[in-house]
């Protein structure tokens, strides 16, 4: 690899009440931009994260400023939190790093007519329900058992729309996420073999980790009008499903890792940690990873479209209900892990950029031509679920995101904690009562799982919220109180 010496980030200097800035030095091409409050700029310090993002700011074809949103913490080459905007007109690449590896894990929000106070009497039953229907945990297999190969790659391809076709909602969900559940370029082709393996079994499964099904109150309003446009109300039962590409989406990763391998030396890009593997935006071997990485992201829309439909019908049968009753339809689905072909403005002229967004989501504001036509007048949802004792959030985009961060937000509360660190603290503790004791219940595979996803392992996402309105990246609409929660 052609790497360049490292040197410690230069101090960031402030521009704003929670705007932060790295100037340019050494081989940084443009800025690092955090935005953060003065807290959570001591933490970044100690955490590496200002060192991931000068170094992101280095790549070739970067843009304006390589930027670090509120919830960040260190990653895979990429800050996860970060996003970097690429020329692919003036050299600009493409860094699987600044995906990840769960391709498009996302979140997807369902509003229901029901008020949260009729389903308390009977939430136990309600999430265990949930537990048994929704297939979750490591190497769980999923609600379409017999997908065959011919049918992965009509899942590869089409996205969201093939489980309206088979059943799994209706296509008034498909406008209601991000580019209507399916993006453009995608290759069956250019997934390989062990990537469709891992994945053929598991379409309908919500995974491990960090990835839950929840059932939410929605506790307090902030924009009326643009809650309603939303169809969101106060003391409403919502739903929201955060899961992404499973195994198969890890295995594309994986497998453009692997062979970007010496391509910094084929094509003379020096990069500055190996971490940030990259190739040129159309090269022949940016070509493929773009095609499986659409086609990874398509089956994460999938697997989130078939994942609603399976709880909507869950709650449904276990209420003993309708589904006119229910009235379950889709806020926004949103992708937190993604590169795609965006038209954004620098230098007073628009440009085609290569926006990859790690750990953050698209934040577009109110007129933009790729909202559906009920969010031209509020902005896009902004969906950011915190953790499963505190809150979540609902948001709408705003201009200033589209000028300042290439239309892009906060993803969720982002950890504060490793997973061993968690579990570290919580020796002694009982955090499925403590959690039971606030009103929460909780199913999940194992005690680990509760106890890694704690709500001390996270950072307060109302906290993560203030800044991202202090900066104008996001306006309050509303808050989420967890009730339910279903883990893996």
């Amino acid at each position: 690899m052609t790497q360049r010496t490292r040197t410690p980030p230069a101090l960031p200097r402030r521009l704003g009440p929670v705007l932060y800035e790295i100037a340019r030095t050494g081989g940084m091409n443009v800025p690092a931009r955090i935005y953060a409050s003065a807290e959570m700029m001591t933490s970044m310090a100690d955490d590496d994260s200002i060192r991931q993002i000068s170094e992101v700011a280095m790549l070739p074809g970067i843009v304006r400023a390589a930027l670090v949103l509120p919830d960040a913490h260190p990653g895979y080459g990429f800050p996860i939190g970060g996003v970097a905007a690429m020329d692919p007109q003036n050299g600009g690449v493409v860094s699987p790093g600044g995906v990840g590896y769960d391709i498009n894990c996302g979140v997807r929000l369902l509003r229901t007519n029901l008020a949260a106070a009729e389903v308390r009497p009977c939430l136990r039953r309600l999430v265990d329900a949930l537990f048994a229907a929704i297939p979750c945990g490591v190497g769980s297999r999923g609600a379409i058992p017999s997908l065959s190969p011919a049918d992965l790659d009509r899942v590869l391809e089409e996205g969201a729309a093939w489980g309206v076709g088979c059943g799994h909602g209706s296509a008034e969900d498909l406008p209601s996420i991000e580019s209507n559940g399916r993006i453009d370029g995608a290759d069956p082709s250019s997934v390989s073999k062990r990537a469709k393996e891992r994945g053929a079994p598991q379409l309908g499964t919500l995974g491990s980790g960090n990835h839950f099904l929840e059932l939410d109150k929605v506790e307090e309003i902030f924009d009326g009008e643009t809650a309603r446009q939303f169809g969101i109300f106060e003391g409403q039962l919502v739903i929201q499903i955060h899961t992404g590409s499973r195994g198969l989406g890890y295995q594309v990763c994986d497998d453009s890792l692997r062979e970007f391998r010496g391509a910094d030396r084929k094509y003379h890009l020096p990069l500055p940690d190996p971490q940030l593997s990259s190739v040129p935006w159309d090269s022949d071997e940016g070509r493929k990873y773009r095609g499986a990485m659409a086609a990874a992201a398509n089956f994460a829309f999938t697997n989130r479209q078939i994942l609603a439909s399976l709880a909507v019908e869950t709650v449904t049968r276990t209420l003993g209900i309708s589904p006119r009753i229910l009235g379950a339809g889709t806020v926004w689905d949103v992708a937190h892990n993604i590169v795609k072909l965006e038209t954004h403005e620098v230098e007073g002229r628009p440009r085609r950029l290569a926006v990859h967004r790690k750990g953050a989501t698209r934040a577009f504001p109110p007129g933009h031509p790729e909202l559906p036509e009920k969010y031209r007048i509020t902005g896009q949802p902004v969906l950011i679920p915190g953790d499963m004792g505190r809150a979540s959030w609902v948001l709408a985009g705003t201009e200033t995101a589209m000028k300042e961060t290439f239309g892009s937000c906060c993803h969720g509360a982002g950890r504060r904690l490793s997973r061993s660190a968690a579990i570290r603290s919580a020796r002694g503790r009982d955090i499925i009562g403590e959690l039971l004791a606030e009103g929460i219940e909780i199913a999940a595979q194992g005690r680990r799982t509760v106890v890694e996803e704690m709500p001390e392992a996270y950072k307060d996402v109302s906290e993560v919220v203030d800044v991202v309105v202090k900066g104008g990246l996001a306006r309050r609409v509303a808050r989420l109180k967890p009730m339910g929660v279903v883990k893996g």
